[in-house]
Parts: structure tokens; C-alpha cells; sequence
């Protein structure tokens, strides 16, 4: 007679659990197969997974084989960790049979012209009205966003604004205690308020905002409808290099794998950056060099009309 252990920690046979433990014995397995599909699918490897979610490996593995009672909390550092949300693990509808996310895994693998044509489709109005002269910069940390769209638009006369800053502004108080205060889903929130205030008070604008942002796909998604956006890229080395040059040795200190581990995060989100209009390597650039060359993509692809 097969035997699982439940809920609260005791073995007993499968037939014998009353519907409720069974429900929850569902739930634990349900989350661990989706725990590592994401973790597989995005070729993070357990240990990696580890240090970004500090969720211990054995938990992970207990986790991931349907053994742990994982709490809310400790999912919650794992799929933001995966760049997921925590009820894409929780739902009874698989997120990846779903039709919805097929449709989104084949627009993001359709080339350009394709995934344009889709936006107008599903817009209301044509995409050069929707974006106006609203130009976002995307990448992650180190990529330049904030100096490249700070002097890009004093070369083009157009106002410049960081999308941290504005929620700054809003709450009251620093990002690092609105995500203290409120945690990650609080921060998205706030987050999406904030790009609709911009969209609805500028038709001209430099936007820069977080590097997490593509993982929201409603926010990403009002993103790319609402400006033309310009994927910031730099080889994993100069990220690096970059943030430690602003005095931060946060990402180095004490974790050997930090390099890894950023390789590991640009690899998971290149598909979702890659949505962007237009793209720019700065790698090996000086800043008046990538100055001049993100103000000539600008105007090469038209994007101020």
C-alpha cells in the first residue's frame, strides 16, 4: 500500500488521507514539478538558484521533488529569484499549457516585423500614435540607462526620467524600504502606477527603468505598446565592471559566484529584452561614444517621428 507523508508531517497510507491533506499533497507536488521546469527552462542550475533566492539546496531539492512544505515566503524569494510570479506555481492551470502562454512564448521566438504587426493588431490605435515620442531604455544594472539617458536627452532637448525615482516620489520613500515595506509584489504595483502616470503626463520623454521589469508581462507588455524601446547590452564583465566602478562591491563580496550568477540572469532574460525595438551595445564603448551612437539609432529608426 503506498504511503506519502502529509501536511503536518505524518506518514500514512495514500487511501487513508482525507481529501483535504490529498489537496494539499497535490499543491506541494504541483509547486516542485513548476519549480523546476522554470528552473530548467531558464538552465539555472540548483546551487545557482540557491544563493539568488537564499533558499537552502537541500530545500531546493526536497522542494522540487514534491517533498517540502515550502512556506509562502521562501516561494516567494524562489520565483522571484526565477523571474516569475509566485501564482504561476500556485494555479491549477499549468502555465505552460495554457494558451496564453503559448501565444506569448510564440510571439516572443516571431521576428520583428511579426511581433509588430500583433501590436497593431491588438491595439487601438496605430503604434506610432500609442509611443509618440516616448523612448524607454532597458538592460539590466550597469548598463548605462540612467548616464546614456540623462545625456542623450540633454543632446536631443528631451525631458529624462528614472522610473525608480518617480516611485520615489510617489510613496514617499527610498525603493529599498517601499520592498522592506510593501515586499516585491508591492514594488511591481507601485511600479506599474508609476509607468502609467508617465504614459499619461509625457508624450515626449527618456525613460530608464529596472532591469526586472521585463518579468511583469502586463507592465512590460503596457511598456512596449507605449514607447519605443532601446535594449541597453554589454558583455557580463563590464555589468560588473560598471556597478563596482559606482562603488558598489555588494555583488562580489563574499559570493565567488557572483559572475556566474549574472551570466546565469542575462541568459534567462535575453529573450524577454530582445522584445525591444531596437538594441545597442555599449560593450568597450566611452560614454560619449555610446552617447552618439544611442542618439543616431534614435533617429536612424525614427523614433521622434
Amino acid at each position: 500500500m503506498a504511503e506519502i507523508t502529509n501536511f503536518r508531517g505524518d506518514t500514512q497510507p495514500v487511501e487513508q488521507m482525507s481529501s483535504i491533506d490529498r489537496a494539499v499533497q497535490q499543491l506541494i507536488l504541483r509547486v516542485g514539478d513548476r519549480v523546476r521546469k522554470a528552473r530548467e527552462r531558464k538552465g539555472i542550475p540548483r546551487r545557482v538558484l540557491s544563493e539568488r533566492s537564499g533558499v537552502s539546496p537541500r530545500y531546493l531539492a526536497q522542494l522540487e521533488a514534491g517533498a517540502g512544505n515550502i512556506s509562502i515566503g521562501l516561494l516567494e524569494r524562489v520565483a522571484i529569484a526565477l523571474d516569475h510570479r509566485i501564482e504561476w506555481f500556485v494555479g491549477e492551470e499549468d502555465p505552460w499549457t495554457s494558451e496564453v502562454v503559448k501565444m506569448a512564448s510564440q510571439f516572443q521566438t516571431a521576428d520583428k516585423a511579426t511581433q509588430q504587426a500583433v501590436m497593431a493588431l491588438l491595439s487601438s490605435s496605430g503604434p506610432g500614435q500609442q509611443k509618440a515620442q516616448r523612448i524607454c531604455l532597458l538592460g539590466l544594472r550597469g548598463a548605462g540607462k540612467s548616464t546614456l539617458g540623462r545625456m542623450t536627452g540633454e543632446a536631443l532637448d528631451l525631458p529624462f526620467l528614472e522610473l525608480n525615482r518617480e516611485i520615489e516620489d510617489h510613496s514617499g520613500m527610498p525603493v529599498s524600504e517601499v520592498m522592506a515595506l510593501y515586499g516585491q509584489e508591492g514594488y511591481r504595483k507601485l511600479e506599474s502606477q508609476a509607468l502609467q502616470r508617465v504614459i499619461a503626463t509625457h508624450d515626449s520623454v527618456i525613460l530608464a527603468v529596472a532591469g526586472g521589469i521585463v518579468a511583469e508581462p502586463m507592465t512590460y507588455n503596457a511598456l512596449l505598446s507605449h514607447f519605443h524601446t532601446v535594449w541597453l547590452k554589454a558583455s557580463p564583465e563590464e555589468h560588473m565592471g560598471r556597478v563596482q566602478a559606482q562603488g558598489d562591491d555588494r555583488p562580489m563580496a563574499g559570493n565567488p559566484e557572483a559572475m556566474e550568477q549574472l551570466r546565469a540572469l542575462l541568459s534567462s532574460r535575453e529573450p524577454l529584452y530582445d522584445r525591444a525595438d531596437a538594441r545597442l551595445d555599449t560593450t568597450g564603448n566611452t560614454l560619449q561614444q555610446s552617447t552618439q551612437a544611442l542618439v543616431a539609432l534614435i533617429e536612424s529608426e525614427g523614433f521622434l517621428g
